[in-house]
């Protein structure tokens, strides 16, 4: 029964990519499916591809591959750190306005955004945030959401080959944390629309498994980690996170007695 399930979240996946028609549609089957899944309450993690989907991901967009086991001992340690933690929430909050903003302008679903830069920000090394370290090539990503100088081509804000000059210049704007915030969801809202996503409904994971399929998806092909898109929609659900982005602080009203 899993097996079979499975294999409809594949097709699920397969239809809201829009990928080559060579690929079933048994829209009964798989709504179907859904229904067993949700009335047994065995859905299937959102989070792990098929052979199939990888397969299909890797036609349009390229895979990389999960981390190494040592890497993803080093993620969960790091994740321990409270102190780390604050300096990162830190960070987020000083960025909600413009999260907030940019989310709801594009119909990104604004925990989504919020989770990869909670995540990008946590695990960033140290120093490659400095301006030398960024003009000196040594590393490929910048700034809070670690977006390399292609997205840029991609959104059409750089030509596809640039100049040294307008190289530099984009450098800066990855640098720059409101913009990172900016070229983050314009990615995302990419994306969306070339996996033929509706582009007028922000996505939210705890609605459904096609939604949550999508989220698991954009993830997967920001970060091209396998094991990303668990860590995404876990940072998701974080009570800490959520509150950041949903709660308002209201200053307490002077009372005379």
């Amino acid at each position: 029964m899993r097996e079979h399930l499975q294999r409809c979240g594949a097709l699920v996946l397969s239809l809201a990519l829009g990928f080559p028609s060579s690929v079933s549609k048994p829209s009964a089957v798989v709504s179907g499916a859904i229904s067993q899944v949700t009335l047994l309450d065995e859905r299937p993690d959102p989070s792990v591809f098929s052979p199939e989907e990888l397969q299909l991901l890797q036609q349009r967009f390229g895979v990389h591959g999960p981390q190494t086991t040592l890497a993803q001992l080093f993620t969960r340690g790091v994740d321990q750190l409270q102190p780390l933690r604050k300096l990162t929430l830190d960070q987020l909050q000083q960025l909600k306005p413009v999260i907030l903003q940019e989310s709801a302008q594009h119909r990104i679903n604004p925990m989504l955004v919020t989770a990869i830069l909670f995540d990008e920000i946590q695990h960033s090394k140290p120093g490659e945030g400095l301006p030398f370290i960024a003009h000196s090539g040594l590393v490929k990503t910048h700034g809070p959401a670690q977006l390399a100088i292609t997205e840029l081509i991609h959104q059409n804000r750089l030509p596809a080959n640039p100049s040294a000059n307008e190289i530099a210049w984009a450098r800066n704007q990855l640098l720059d944390p409101r913009m990172s915030v900016v070229l983050l969801v314009g990615k995302m809202n990419r994306l969306k629309q070339a996996l033929g996503l509706p582009i007028g409904r922000r996505l939210d994971a705890s609605s459904s498994y096609g939604d949550a399929k999508a989220i698991a998806t954009l993830a997967y092909l920001h970060n091209g980690k396998l094991d990303y898109p668990s860590r995404i929609l876990s940072y998701m659900q974080d009570p800490e996170l959520h509150g950041l982005i949903y709660s308002s602080r209201r200053s307490q009203p002077f009372i005379l007695i």
